[in-house]
């Protein structure tokens, strides 16, 4: 019998916690890492990483495949870009607790907000469950490539206790407060990692109202507070993570800060560079410092690129959505649409035309006026398209220099490659038009690498690619500016994401912990084309991206994915409570 169940031989490990790299054999048995150094037994399979990076899986903190859970295994794309590790449930959104009579209405709050077809939910989800700890119990039955963690979601906890009075700004009685404590509680004692919400008037239902939770008082959200402070007592493990437009008015971190240091629980918010917000990035970062420096711990999450829309004729979006031709086809099938649009005809006379926003959303007014006539922040997606443009690659220039109008300009890139070209527009995280902002936070222990979505945002962005654009762009390709080293970038992405969640048991390699690790090769890291699918049920569509350069993944000591493909193995499973790890001695 061999001594260990796996063998990883010779490769250049970094290990999770920001030392310097170095040269090793890691040794795997029973799910667990065994041995790191120059192993010396047998194994019943051995890999050559010679030359490759062996690093901890990634573990994605926000993430929303609170549906997608309930049926997918493979758990596309994040587990193809390295992840053994989501974290679901964030932005106040998800499917439990639910009544019977509000399934559609969850539905359509997370269509709305995070823009998943709603006739995929409907088809996909079971809905065998009502409270919360009955819809943990119904994760567990589906193993899977990764493993899942997940938050009680405001929306569906208000929903629950409000029922017919959750309405955009219902004020909910002490009672009901109570027993939205209660829920929250019962969800933490169950395994829950903590709870969200969202305050954001960008994140409204599919009929166009706010989400619960924007005008929640503060002392509603205090008394969650103190649910989670109750559940972490009992041994649980609660963060705390929100969505904000962080209003100046609405002093969002001072009770950030009350509820963080009377409850011994991190709060952690999504922290952006966003037209939505009054207070600018380095005011958000300040602010959060000051309550931090009170006693506080309050965690910003950045993302490492600009987080916005790619745009395509069969997306969600793109810039003739408002012209009244484009209105009288986007009903037919694509085929038919596809014909119209690729008439010269139907082109000049599109193009003839002035917006009309009347039915557009008219709180966000100036981000439909980006999408729709915002040349100059938009961008042409060439092959092997880079995730900080620059000013000559925006459709204004592009255009200029081919003596075209930009509309026109515009409408053509949509139309290449039998009309399923790509717009790329950064509505958040470039108003500078570089990334430079986001270097010194690498640095921070107070922010985290976070804001993928993945699972989220299906016909608009495919951000779940976010770990291999950190190696690819930040740690070995960035022209216009500093590059992280990849040790720092690999803690980040493991070690401190997973320090956040209580999940102390993986993102380091070291024996003891579990096996869950990347062998990468760093010189072929790169991410694919991004194409839109349509396989989710229903045949719902989504933006989907590939990644070259993973040599393996493995979760729990199986190797879940050999150069991009799944290998059929599904050790992941659901995640309850915080989680420590035994560290073992070197096995003998």
């Amino acid at each position: 019998m061999a001594a260990f169940d796996l063998i990883i031989r010779g490769g250049t490990v970094v290990d999770g916690t920001g030392a310097k790299r170095f040269t090793a054999d890691v040794a795997i048995k029973d799910g667990l890492i065994a041995q790191v150094g120059t192993v010396s037994g047998d194994a019943d399979e051995e890999i050559d990483a010679t030359g490759k990076i062996v690093a901890p899986g990634f573990v994605d903190i926000h993430t929303h495949y609170d549906g997608q859970a309930t049926w997918d295994q493979e758990m596309a794309p994040s587990s193809w870009h390295g992840v053994t590790t989501v974290v679901m449930g964030n932005c106040g959104v998800g499917f439990a607790p639910a009544k019977p009579d509000r399934h559609e209405w969850l539905i359509s709050l997370m269509e709305g907000v995070e823009d998943i077809p709603g006739t995929a939910l409907a088809e996909g989800i079971t809905w065998d469950w009502e409270t919360f700890p009955e819809y943990l119990d119904a994760l567990e039955k589906l193993p899977r490539t990764v493993d899942i963690g997940t938050h009680v979601p405001h929306g569906a906890v208000r929903a629950y206790v409000l029922e017919d009075r959750e309405q955009p700004g219902a004020v909910p009685t002490e009672d009901d407060i109570a027993k939205m404590g209660q829920i929250v509680e019962e969800g933490v004692r169950a395994g829950a990692l903590g709870f969200s919400t969202s305050r954001t008037v960008l994140h409204k239902s599919v009929d166009g109202e706010l989400v619960p939770g924007t005008t929640a008082t503060k002392e509603e959200l205090l008394e969650i507070g103190r649910a989670l402070g109750r559940g972490k007592q009992a041994g649980g493990h609660a963060v705390f993570e929100m969505a904000s437009d962080l209003q100046r008015d609405w002093n969002e971190f001072e009770w950030m800060g009350q509820l963080s240091r009377e409850n011994g629980v991190p709060v952690t918010f999504a922290a952006l560079q966003s037209i939505a917000k009054e207070l600018p990035l380095d005011e958000q970062i300040e602010t959060m410092r000051a309550e931090n420096d009170n006693g506080a711990n309050i965690v910003a999450q950045i993302a490492l690129r600009g987080n916005g829309i790619i745009m395509a004729w069969q997306g969600t979006v793109h810039p003739f959505r408002f012209r009244p031709s484009w209105q009288t086809i986007e009903e037919l099938p694509w085929a038919e649409q596809k014909a119209k649009l690729l008439d010269p005809e139907f082109k000049a006379q599109l193009l003839s035309e002035s917006n009309d926003f009347s039915e557009a959303p008219q709180d966000i007014l100036p981000v439909v006026a980006v999408i729709s006539m915002g040349w100059a922040m938009q961008y042409e997606m060439d092959p092997g398209f880079d995730y900080e443009p620059t000013e000559e690659e925006t459709v204004q220039a592009r255009a200029q220099a081919a003596g075209v109008d930009p509309q026109e300009y515009a409408y053509d890139m949509l139309c290449r490659e039998d009309a399923n070209g790509f717009i790329y527009l950064p509505i958040l995280n470039y108003a500078d038009k570089n990334l430079d902002f986001l270097h010194p936070l690498q640095n921070s222990d107070d922010t985290v690498n976070s804001l993928s979505d993945g699972g989220a945002h299906c016909g608009t962005i495919c951000d779940a690619a976010s770990p291999t654009f950190m190696l690819q762009h930040w740690v070995r390709d960035r022209k216009r500016g500093d590059r992280i080293p990849l040790e720092n970038a690999i803690k980040r992405q493991c070690h401190d994401t997973a320090k956040l969640y209580g999940l102390e048991d993986r993102g380091i390699i070291a024996p003891g912990y579990l096996a869950d690790i990347n062998v990468i090769d760093m010189d072929a890291i790169k991410l694919g084309k991004p194409w839109l699918a349509f396989d989710l049920p229903a045949g719902g569509k989504r933006l989907l991206q590939k990644a070259d350069g993973y040599v393996c993944t493995i979760k729990n000591g199986n190797v879940t994915f050999r150069d991009g493909e799944w290998t059929g193995a599904t050790p992941g499973g659901l995640i309850r409570g915080p989680q420590r790890a035994e560290l073992a001695e070197a096995a003998e």
